[in-house]
């Protein structure tokens, strides 16, 4: 049976493989942005 591509030109499998990637990626880099703006705040409170 041949693959079947969505939208973006992945097949679901790759799909699948890219999102277990990115999705533990985006959280990390969020709490490292979160904690840059929280350490910022401490040192240089503007509120």
């Amino acid at each position: 049976m041949a693959e079947q591509y969505n939208l973006t030109g992945l097949s679901d499998e790759e799909a699948k493989e890219f999102h277990s990637i990115f999705m533990p990626s985006m959280y990390g880099w969020f709490t490292l942005v979160v904690m840059a703006h929280v350490l910022t705040h401490l040192r240089f409170p503007w509120i």
